[in-house]
Order: structure tokens, then sequence, then C-alpha cells
């Protein structure tokens, strides 16, 4: 028996349209505030819900910054990041050093991989200049 997953919502279309066109991750605040202003104005609770269920379908990806802030972008930008821990400066790998690794065995066992996510974790230079200064 093949189970079907249905096709995103009329408000997941939009939420991930929205994704698609943003110059780059995007928190569900600043999500909101846009589709406030369009034909379809949704409510904060219900962005969040909607981006959970894109995520859980594997058509977004989210990230969290060490502020906390979740920041939330499509699959198929296939982005990672090195971020300072200490003013939480993030820069974009240039590639993804894990294309080429698979899980074997019994590690994926069960498991339908949807996406992955890599992050690096640091200080960058002007925080470790100031903090050793």
């Amino acid at each position: 028996m093949s189970t079907q997953v249905a096709a995103p919502s009329d408000r997941q279309q939009l939420l991930l349209a929205a994704l698609r066109q943003a110059s780059g991750e995007i928190s569900g605040q600043d999500l909101h505030a846009l589709l406030r202003q369009g034909p379809q104005p949704m409510g904060l609770a219900t962005v969040y819900r909607h981006l959970r269920q894109l995520q859980q379908r594997g058509l977004i990806r989210c990230r969290h910054l060490p502020s906390g802030e979740a920041l939330f972008a499509p699959t198929e930008r296939d982005e990672h990041h090195l971020t300072c821990v200490d003013c939480g400066t993030s820069v974009v790998l240039e590639q993804c050093p894990m294309h080429n690794v698979a899980l074997k065995g019994e590690q994926a066992a069960g498991f339908q991989l949807l996406f992955h996510t890599l992050e690096f974790f640091g200080l960058c230079r002007a925080c470790q200049e100031r903090q050793s200064a």
C-alpha cells in the first residue's frame, strides 16, 4: 500500500512562493509581515503551523541562530553556514562538504531522507580580536 502525500494547500503555496522570492532566509515574523500585506493575510500562528507542516514534508528547512531566532528557506536553496556564537554573524559556505556522504546500513534504516542542514559554530575574526584585547 503506497501513501500519497497531498499537494500543499493554497496557504502553504503562498508561503513557499514568498520563501522562494526572498533573497535569503527569512524569519516567521518577517514572512507574516510580508503576507499580511497580500491578498490572503494569515495570522502569525497560522504562518508557523504551515511552516512546520512544510518542513515535515521536506519542502522547507529551518535554521536556528544563537539568538534563538528561526530562519526558513526552501530546501532547493541548498545553503549551509558558519556562524559566530558571540555576535551571530553567519556566512554561507560556498559548497556543502556533505553531498557525497551517504548513510549506510542501520543508520538510515526506516528513514526517508528529505534534506539535511549543516552548520559550523565558532568565533569570527572581530569577536576573536575583541575578546583577546
